[in-house]
């Protein structure tokens, strides 16, 4: 699959919306046509592509599948998703056995740069920082709208979407909640990114503000988001940032953490175990239990803390002040 999206099968085959041989694929792709033919054979089997014979030889067609979500203008691809793990993901994971042995990411050994400056390599360049931005947005068009139902947040108008990145869960927000504006709060290159290729002049509602989350002052708020952050860090690292929102928390506002949740005995859900090991590959982080999460936010100052399991990819803890 990500072979395929990375060649552009599903693109080239969007684009001439027939039935195509192997060997047409392989002349407009450049690459040899056995190649492709087995690679096309294995998409047939994976149920991306069809295929249908014709005097003895496939001619091959998207599946729905990879029409809506591999295929790169359609608007609800995971294209940049599949690059992200394709080209970053999956390369760290060689490293897996080192990293259970080690107990530490070995980002440094997949790619020559330490973990610490992880967020720094990943926005190198603008085309990386783009293709990264594409991938977090890709993740809050398959589940941002349950997230944002997970509570009734119609109580809080001013929002602060911390370490928001393109504002893709703030676009599902606002379009809930029409009378609350969010505010992403992120770093300026960032910040300049999402203003420049992924915030219309329509999407009056969201604001952008460029910050550090641990070294700049973070503004009042009613309610902060913090989706896909605290997964990231160690537990000290998560205390200090919760305990610098507590003191930015109007009385009665809140917080909203959005993660992959594991069980409390942590037999699954299997998705979450993988995504805990791809934090110890990549990262300083971790996935962590409701009642992990829960103390938390209570030994930051918060309280009343509610769990929604959303039945998605990511769930949703919101601790009141």
């Amino acid at each position: 699959m990500f072979t395929a999206c990375e060649l552009g099968v599903f693109d080239l085959l969007h684009e001439v919306q027939e039935p195509v041989p192997a060997a047409t694929i392989a002349s407009r792709l450049s690459t040899s046509e056995d190649g492709m033919e087995r690679l096309l054979d294995a998409c047939v089997g994976l149920k991306l592509l069809k295929v249908e014979l014709k005097s003895n030889k496939g001619y091959y067609s998207n599946t729905d599948v990879s029409t809506t979500y591999l295929v790169k203008s359609s608007p609800r691809t995971l294209y940049h998703m599949m690059m992200y793990y394709s080209q970053t993901i999956y390369m760290c994971w060689h490293f897996l056995p080192q990293a259970v042995r080690e107990g530490k990411s070995q980002y440094e050994k997949a790619f020559g740069i330490p973990s610490k400056e992880l967020f720094e390599a990943i926005y190198r360049s603008e085309e990386e920082m783009i293709n990264f931005m594409h991938h977090m947005d890709s993740t809050w068009n398959l589940c941002g709208k349950d997230v944002v139902q997970a509570f009734d947040f119609s109580e809080f108008h001013t929002v602060y979407d911390l370490g928001g990145c393109s504002g893709g869960l703030a676009k599902q927000f606002v379009s809930t909640y029409n009378d609350s504006t969010v505010t992403i709060m992120d770093l300026p290159k960032v910040v300049q990114t999402a203003k420049k290729y992924f915030v219309t002049d329509q999407e009056q509602q969201i604001h952008f503000i460029e910050g550090d989350l641990f070294n700049d002052p973070i503004p009042e708020a009613d309610l902060f988001i913090m989706a896909r952050i605290i997964h990231d860090w160690t537990e000290e690292k998560c205390l200090e940032l919760l305990r610098k929102i507590y003191q930015s928390c109007r009385p009665g506002g809140g917080v909203l953490l959005v993660e992959v949740l594991l069980n409390e005995d942590r037999s699954g859900p299997l998705m979450s175990q993988l995504f805990s090991l791809n934090m110890l590959v990549q990262t300083e982080g971790r996935e962590r239990t409701p009642s992990e999460y829960t103390k938390l936010l209570t030994d930051s100052g918060f309280r009343d803390i509610q769990v929604k399991i959303t039945g998605k990819i990511y769930d949703a803890i919101l601790g009141r002040k």
